[in-house]
C-alpha cells in the first residue's frame, strides 16, 4: 500500500497497543514510523532496475525477520521510554503486529510479498486491493489525527480506534469477496466465448472495489475484461491486445525476460519503441500505461540485441479515464478511449477459434 496508509495502520496499531502506557500522541506517532519502516528497502543500491523491480518487498517484508527484529527494536524502546520499562513483552510485540501489518497489507496487493523469507522465497500477491485505495485509509486516517490532539487514553477515543480497525479489516475482508465474484463473472464470459485463457488474475481498477480487472494470458494475445460489480453481464467491456509484435514474434528473450516473466507469473507482453524492445508486466497499470515497463533489447536489423535495461517513466492516467472509471464503480457499461481500437465481443465465434491461431510461431 503507499506510505500514508502504511503511516496511519501502524499508528493505529500502535496505538491500540502502546497508548495506554506511553501516551496517545506519543503512540501514534512512534506507531506510525514503525509501520513505515519496512518500505526503506526502497533505498537499498540494487544493481539494476530489473533488481530494484523483484527484490523489493523481500527482506525488510517478511515476517520471520520482524519477529527476530521485534525484540531488538522494542528493546531499544523501552529504555528510551521510562513509561514502557515495566511492558517490555508488550512492547516487543507492539513493535512485531506495526511490521508485520505492513507486510500483510501489502501482500492483499498485486505486487507481491516475501512474507516468509527465508524459510519460503515466494512472493505472495493476493491482487484485491489497489495500492491507494481511501475507503480503507480514511477510517485510520480520521483516529490518527485526533490521537494528535490527545495526550492519555480516553474510553470514547477507545471506541473510535476500536471501531476505525474493524472498519478497515473488514473492508479488506470484503476486497477478497469482491474479487471472487468479478472472477466468477470474467470466467463465465471466456467461458462462453469458447476461450481458456492460460492463466489469469482479478484486481481492482484504481481507488475503488467496485470495478474490476481481469486479465487473461491467451497465447500470443491477452484479454482485458473491466467487470462493473453493480451492473449486469451487458456491462463487462473486453478488449484484446497482441502480446508481442511480428517483428520480434522470433525472439524467446534472454535473462532479464525470464528474470521479470517469473516474478510476473508470465503476465508481461512486449512493445517497441523505434528499435527498442519494451517489456511491461500487466499486472500493475493499465494498458498502455503500466507501471513498470523496461527497455530490455534493441532490434538491430533482423537481430535482436541485449542492452542493459532501463526503466522507463510511468505515464499516470489516460485521457477519458476518469469518467470510464467512474462510470464503472456505477455500474454502467463504458469503453475506455485508450483502449476503444481494440473492443472485442465475446459472442464474435471467431475469438475461440482465433485461440488455436494464437499458438506461439513456427522460428
Amino acid at each position: 500500500m503507499d506510505s500514508a496508509t502504511q503511516f496511519v495502520l501502524g499508528a493505529a496499531v500502535g496505538t491500540a497497543v502502546l497508548g495506554r502506557r506511553m501516551g496517545v500522541r506519543k503512540a501514534a506517532l512512534t506507531g506510525g514510523l514503525l509501520g513505515t519502516l519496512p518500505d526503506t528497502d526502497v533505498f537499498w543500491p540494487f544493481d539494476d532496475p530489473i533488481d530494484s523491480f523483484v527484490l523489493h518487498r523481500g527482506v525488510t517484508h517478511s515476517i520471520v525477520v520482524h519477529a527476530a527484529v521485534a525484540p531488538i527494536l522494542g528493546e531499544g524502546l523501552v529504555r528510551l521510554v521510562s513509561s514502557l520499562r515495566d511492558a517490555r513483552i508488550q512492547t516487543y510485540l507492539a513493535v512485531f503486529v506495526c511490521f508485520a501489518t505492513h507486510a500483510l497489507v501489502d501482500a492483499m496487493t498485486i505486487y507481491g510479498t516475501r512474507l516468509f523469507w527465508p524459510i519460503w522465497d515466494e512472493p505472495i500477491g493476493v491482487g484485491s486491493v489497489f495500492i491507494i485505495d481511501p475507503t480503507y485509509t480514511v477510517p485510520l486516517l480520521v483516529v490518527f489525527v485526533w490521537a494528535l490532539f490527545l495526550k492519555s487514553w480516553t474510553p470514547r477515543f477507545g471506541k473510535a480506534l476500536s471501531v476505525a480497525l474493524m472498519l478497515s479489516t473488514g473492508y479488506m475482508g470484503w476486497t477478497v469477496v469482491g474479487q471472487q465474484i468479478a472472477k466468477s463473472k470474467a470466467q463465465a464470459q471466456l467461458a462462453e466465448a469458447g476461450i481458456t485463457p492460460e492463466r489469469m488474475f482479478v484486481t481492482p481498477t484504481p481507488f475503488n472495489t467496485l470495478f474490476w480487472r481481469a486479465v487473461a494470458i491467451d497465447g500470443s494475445r491477452y484479454f482485458n475484461l473491466y467487470i462493473p460489480l453493480l451492473g449486469g453481464e451487458e456491462s463487462v467491456v473486453a478488449y484484446m491486445h497482441p502480446r508481442k509484435p511480428q517483428s520480434i514474434a522470433c525472439w524467446t528473450g534472454n535473462g532479464v525476460v525470464e528474470t521479470v516473466s517469473d516474478f510476473s507469473e508470465g503476465f508481461v507482453r512486449f512493445e517497441m519503441n523505434g528499435k527498442g524492445v519494451i517489456l511491461s508486466d500487466l499486472r500493475m497499470g493499465l494498458t498502455p500505461q503500466y507501471v513498470f515497463r523496461f527497455v530490455v533489447a534493441e532490434l538491430q536489423g533482423e537481430k535482436v540485441a541485449d542492452i542493459p535495461p532501463q526503466r522507463l517513466r510511468p505515464v499516470r492516467g489516460a485521457p477519458g479515464d476518469g469518467g470510464w472509471l467512474w462510470a464503472g464503480v456505477r455500474g454502467d457499461r463504458a469503453v475506455r478511449p485508450v483502449e476503444a481500437d481494440a473492443v472485442v465481443s465475446l459472442a464474435d465465434p471467431r475469438l475461440a477459434s482465433a485461440a488455436q491461431a494464437s499458438a506461439p510461431l513456427l522460428c
